[in-house]
Formats: structure tokens, C-alpha cells, sequence
């Protein structure tokens, strides 16, 4: 008998042994979004794992090193969520690119266990194309507890392929799924998979697997056949790259139809979900339909209308308000602030740096105004870590819990007023944590104009948590509920007017929504701080550096000019500062917003972070109540700058993430865009506060 390795020891050996890379394809992960492949990626491959993007797209996927035994491992790749090989969003086009581009070991499809006869049809269409599929029945625990019954040993006879049930977060059924791979590698060829074919049509798509046979366009390891269904089912990149006539397309589609009565072409194509239910009768029971359950019923509750408002009003108000904007980006950013870096660790730090390096000019770009050390590592850790840490932790809870599909549901017929359906409300609260990573998550909506359209909405009225956390202490530091509500309003009026101004602008249609409504389960808190570990050492990796190189730019921005030029006289070296330069150049706009004319600052070095500028409103407001009331901001200061701060340019960090995504030309048109409108709605706002006799 074959010796095994047990769960705990796996996880072990993943940091004390040195293993050899088989020299076998990889194993792909894949699977539905929410069933649980992040958590098996990351119990497989413990601290061998990296992200990176996929060749020739900007879209991420993880890879890692999988011990299969001491000194043997397999790469291991976790795809973007998919339900079918038939792409709708870039996300799904990466993951079927990963599994025809070059021969695989093994596909790990990743189902939960409760919603098996949902998922089965796509586990049938990776097995028609050929793949060596593994039937990964994920979340077992919960299948059994609501009384779910799967006899896995016949479906994996009827399949003709390993089925392994498995609870991914506590490391269960790794043993099995280490045997079921090897077995898959160990086999041959895939099982004949012939009897999920719908033969009555076979015939048309031979004849069009012919015209693909031999194309160099096809993915070297898409078999023509599979190529020809995809193209049948409505696969337009696949139809393009091969230059099939859209009428012999067409025509063939009709000979489908014509030999399935009563089913249109693109159903009638393998017709798999009927062959799923052919393959789980009497082998799959469920007790009640997932309608009679309790959490069902409080999940469509949350989904509705009316009735899910208030829930959404809770977790706004509970989570976000109170947990992120009042707790952390109050309480613990000022104890860490003005206590731990203010009184503890920063006068010692300055001290030091200015006993080992007495050049002001050069102790300046470390502990100076604009010092890395003491504005942006202190801003980062201080003000910025908190709010994000405290975010990211909010955002798990509610993904883990299965409410994010029910909001978007919630939401779905409201963005379609702006030209988006439901599947966007997720970027903007993820835009929430951070508009870079949010700009990100606009590739998995479908259609250009929709990326188009989320991105100008995110980066103009979607203030990230940092940003939001200040602007709360701000607007709380007068006992501002009245402020924050207004403040929140405007934000709003403007989403939906862009919104829909935009989506009539623009060409195309809204595109069609469509997502898996996963059940409502208890979070476990082990997979809450992984994912919220994960997403801090992106914050550390791809945020931090980005404070550092702002403290250097405004440090060269700030440099005196006697230093660059020879003046001896301060005012003349003020004269040509270059940050003055810019500030003045800015005054204009501040006289427009009524703002004090050292808030030009904060409106600048928003630019380079979007908290920076909400740190500095929030620092100008604390030295003109403490020292100058010249710089005490009103009521109405307070709230027209806020709102311009969060509309204004967008961090430097999102500009070349837009730049990245949506190309140069996009990119400077909503920078050009967002700068104009910023100013016009605040310097409105400021003429309506004023007519209705704000102070």
C-alpha cells in the first residue's frame, strides 16, 4: 500500500524540505468564484506562492509549488473564477487560455458540495474536452450538516473520473486529493467521456471542427472539436482568431436546432446540464431544496428591494461608519499618531538622524517636513495602516458570509440606472479599501464601455478607506452626523448623475446579469485574517513604497533654492521653491472652493496619495484650531473641501493602474475629466451652502 503523508505533516514539510520540481505540466485549480480555491491554494502550497500576471493580460493568477511526497511537487495554479469555457469576462478567458495552452496533469475542478447539481455541468465540459479532471467536493462539513447526501464512489464510476470530498479551510481530504492526482497522471488518457456528447448533432460539429483542424490560431492544446462547440455556443474570440464566415456559423447553428426540436442552438450544444442530472440520479440527495432553508430565506430577505435596505443601512452604518470610520481612523489612529510615533518613536528617531547626518539638506529628506521617515512611513503605519487593516477585516466578514452576491442583486436594477449591472457594487465597496485594487476588479465586468464607465465612477466619487476615515474624523470633530450625511449625499447625487450621463454618452448596451448566489454560512475567522493577512502584504508591497516615493518628490519639490540657485534671502528662496510655485498656481481654485490658501497642499499631495490629502485637511483644520484660527476650517470649509478632496484627482498609484487597464488615452481623458468636474461640483456646492447661509 502507497504510504501517505498526513495533513499536519504536508504543511509542515512545506518550510523544512528542499523539493525537485517534477518535470510534469502543471496541475490546474478551477473552479466558480466563493467555492473555496484560495483556501485550498493556500493549504496546498503553504509559503511557495506567488502572484503574477498571466502572459499577455493584466489579469492574476497564483502559483505555487505542491509536495506531493519529500522532494517531489507539482506546480500548482489557482485560475480566475469561471462557470463555463465559454468566456464572458477576461477573468474567464485566462482561465480557459491556462487550460488549452499547454498540457496539464491535472484539473482540480472545485465545486461546493451543497450546489453539486449546479456545477456538474461544467465538471462534463472539461471532461468532453479532454482534460484529466479531479471532482473536488468542497465545504463537506456544511453537506452533511444540512443533510446532503453524494455517493461519491458511484459518481466517480459514472464520471469516470477521481471524486474527492474535502472541507478546504481545515485541511481535510488532502491525502485523498494527493491519491486522485497521482491517479489521473498515472492514467493514460482521460476516460471516454463519449456518452456526454448529444450525438444528434455530432455531425455539424465534426464538419466544423474540420475548418478549425490545423489552425495555428487554436490554443495548442484545444482539441478542434471542443473548439467547434465553443465556436457553436457563441465563442466570438475563437470564430474571429480562425476567420469562420459568421454565415456558416450561423447556418450550422440552425442545423443544431433543427435536429434538437425544441431547444435553441446555443442550449442544445451538449446539452450538459441534462446529462448532469442523468449523472446524479439517485447518487445526489438533498433533504429540502435550498428555497426551504432558513439561511435561503434570510439570504432572499437581504436580496430584496425593500426589506434588504436596512441590513445594507447595519453594515454600512455598524461596519463601515462606526468600526472603520470611527474606531480605527479615530481612536486607534490617534493613539498610534500622536502616542506611539509622535511621543515614542519619532523625536528619538529625528534626534538620531540629526546627530549622524548634521546636513539639513540631506537629514531633511529623511526627518524633515517632508521626510520619508516622518511623513511618509509615519503616514502609512499611522494614519493609513489602521483604517485599511480595519477595512480589509469588515470586507472578509461580509465576503466570507455570502451577502456581497445578494447585494449586487440588491443593487442590480439601481446600476443599471448608470449604465452597470449588480456585478459592479463589489468593485465600488472594494474601491472603498482601495481604488488601485478596485481598478483592478473592473476587468471582470463584461463589456468595455462597462470597465469604462465603473472607472471614472470609482476614481471620481468613491473615497478609499483611509481617505474616508479622515474625512469621518473631520467632519465628526464638529459633531458632524448632519455634515456626514450631506457629505454622503453629494457623493451620491453625483455617482448617479455622472452615472447615467455617461452611460447614454457612451455607445453599447448595458450588458446582462448573471452571478452564483452562494449560500449564507458564519464566517470562520481563520479564513477572515488569511484574507485579510493577504491583502495587507499587498498594501505593504504595492501601497507603502508609493509614501516613500511621495516624501521624496515633495522633498525635491520643497528643496530651498539657495540650495539649488544661491539665494541667500529666505523670502527669494521661498519665491522659488518649486512647491510654491505649484501652490500659488492653485490658489485660484482655493479662492473658487473658499478654501484657506494652505489648503492648495493638501489638494497636491492628494495626488501622490489620496489619504495624504485628507491627512493634510485634517493636520491644516488641528494647527488652525490649536495655534492660527486663521486656518480653522468652517463648517461649510470643511464639508465643500472634503467633497472636492474626495473627488479630485486620482492617487498616482490608481493613474497607472487606469493606465495599465484602460490605456493611455482613457486613462488622460478621466484624469482631464475628474480634475475639471472635481472643482465645479465643489465651487457649486460652496454657492449652494452659501445661499442657504451655511457658516
Amino acid at each position: 500500500m502507497r504510504a501517505t503523508i498526513p495533513a499536519h505533516q504536508l504543511r509542515l514539510s512545506l518550510n523544512i524540505v528542499t523539493p525537485t520540481t517534477i518535470q510534469a505540466p502543471p496541475v490546474l485549480l478551477v473552479g466558480q468564484p466563493n467555492v473555496g480555491k484560495s483556501a485550498l491554494f493556500g493549504v496546498l502550497t503553504g509559503l511557495h506562492a506567488h502572484v503574477s500576471n498571466y502572459p499577455g493580460t493584466t489579469v492574476s493568477v497564483s502559483r505555487g509549488t505542491w509536495e506531493l511526497a519529500p522532494g517531489r511537487t507539482l506546480e500548482l495554479v489557482d485560475t480566475p473564477g469561471a462557470y463555463s469555457l465559454l468566456p464572458v469576462t477576461d477573468e474567464e478567458q485566462v482561465t480557459r487560455d491556462a487550460l488549452f495552452r499547454e498540457p496539464v496533469a491535472a484539473v482540480l475542478h472545485m465545486v461546493e458540495a451543497n450546489n453539486l447539481d449546479r456545477s456538474l455541468a461544467t465538471t462534463l465540459e472539461l471532461q468532453v474536452a479532454g482534460l484529466p479532471v479531479v471532482l473536488v467536493l468542497n465545504m463537506w462539513d456544511e453537506a452533511k450538516r444540512t443533510g446532503v447526501q453524494v455517493d461519491t464512489a458511484a459518481l466517480s464510476e459514472r464520471l469516470g473520473c477521481p471524486v474527492v470530498p474535502m472541507v478546504a479551510v481545515r485541511s481535510e481530504g488532502i491525502e485523498q486529493l494527493q491519491a486522485a492526482v497521482e491517479e489521473v497522471m498515472a492514467a493514460a488518457a482521460p476516460s471516454d467521456v463519449g456518452q456526454f456528447w448529444v450525438e444528434e448533432f455530432g455531425p455539424v460539429v465534426d464538419e466544423v471542427a474540420s475548418k478549425l483542424d490545423g489552425r495555428n490560431s487554436l490554443p495548442r492544446s484545444m482539441p478542434p472539436r471542443i473548439a467547434a462547440v465553443l465556436a457553436l455556443r457563441g465563442s466570438t474570440d475563437i470564430t474571429e482568431a480562425c476567420r469562420l464566415e459568421s454565415s456558416f456559423i450561423a447556418q450550422s447553428r440552425q442545423r443544431v436546432a433543427q435536429r434538437v426540436a425544441g431547444m435553441p442552438p446555443v442550449a442544445a450544444i451538449l446539452a450538459l446540464r441534462q446529462r448532469a442530472n442523468e449523472v446524479l440520479d439517485g447518487l445526489f440527495v438533498r433533504p429540502q431544496s435550498p428555497s426551504q432553508t432558513l439561511r435561503h430565506r434570510f439570504g432572499m430577505v437581504l436580496a430584496h428591494p425593500l426589506w434588504g435596505l436596512p441590513f445594507l443601512a447595519v453594515v454600512l452604518y455598524f461596519g463601515f461608519y462606526q468600526l472603520v470610520g470611527v474606531y480605527a481612523a479615530g481612536d486607534l489612529v490617534g493613539l498610534l499618531e500622536e502616542t506611539v510615533f509622535g511621543a515614542w518613536v519619532m523625536p528619538g528617531v529625528t534626534e538620531g538622524v540629526e546627530s549622524v547626518l548634521p546636513w539639513p539638506i540631506v537629514s531633511s529628506l529623511l526627518v524633515g517636513q517632508y521626510g520619508i521617515l516622518t511623513l511618509g512611513i509615519t503616514y502609512a503605519f499611522a494614519l493609513v495602516l489602521p483604517v485599511v487593516g480595519a477595512f480589509f477585516i469588515v470586507f472578509s466578514l461580509v465576503e466570507d458570509s455570502g451577502y456581497f452576491p445578494r447585494l449586487a442583486l440588491l443593487c442590480d436594477r439601481l446600476f443599471k440606472r448608470v449604465g452597470l449591472n449588480g456585478r459592479a457594487v463589489i468593485t465600488m465597496i472594494l474601491g472603498l479599501g482601495c481604488s488601485t485594487m478596485a481598478t483592478v476588479t473592473t476587468r471582470t465586468l463584461e463589456q468595455p464601455r462597462d470597465r469604462i464607465i465603473a472607472t471614472l465612477l470609482l476614481v471620481l466619487t468613491i473615497p478609499c478607506s483611509a481617505q474616508l476615515g479622515l474625512i469621518i474624523a473631520l467632519l465628526g470633530s464638529r459633531g458632524g452626523f448632519t455634515l456626514w450625511i450631506t457629505y454622503v449625499g453629494c457623493l451620491l447625487a453625483l455617482f448617479f448623475l455622472v452615472g447615467f450621463v455617461a452611460a447614454k454618452v457612451l455607445p453599447g448596451r448595458n450588458a446582462t446579469f448573471h452571478m452564483e448566489i452562494i449560500p449564507m454560512r458564519m464566517p470562520r475567522m481563520g479564513n477572515v485574517m488569511r484574507k485579510t493577512w493577504h491583502r495587507l502584504y499587498w498594501y505593504f508591497r504595492e501601497v507603502v513604497p508609493l509614501f516613500v516615493y511621495a516624501s521624496i518628490v515633495l522633498w525635491v519639490l520643497d528643496m530651498r533654492s539657495s540650495t539649488l540657485f544661491g539665494f541667500v534671502d529666505t523670502a527669494q528662496a521661498e519665491a522659488a521653491n518649486m512647491l510654491h510655485w505649484i501652490k500659488s498656481g492653485m490658489e485660484p481654485f482655493m479662492v473658487l472652493l473658499d478654501q484657506p490658501r494652505e489648503a492648495a497642499e493638501s489638494f497636491l499631495i492628494g495626488f501622490f496619495r489620496r489619504d495624504f490629502g485628507a491627512a493634510g485637511l485634517f493636520k491644516l483644520n488641528e494647527a488652525g484650531s490649536a495655534a492660527n484660527a486663521e486656518l480653522l476650517l468652517t463648517d461649510r470649509q470643511m464639508l465643500v473641501g472634503s467633497f472636492t478632496l474626495t473627488l479630485f484627482v486620482p492617487c498616482i498609484a490608481t493613474f497607472m493602474m487606469m493606465w495599465n487597464e484602460r490605456g493611455s488615452k482613457v486613462a488622460l481623458t478621466t484624469f482631464g475629466l475628474v480634475t475639471l468636474i472635481a472643482v465645479a461640483s465643489g465651487a457649486l456646492l460652496n454657492q449652494i451652502l452659501l445661499a442657504l447661509s451655511w457658516q
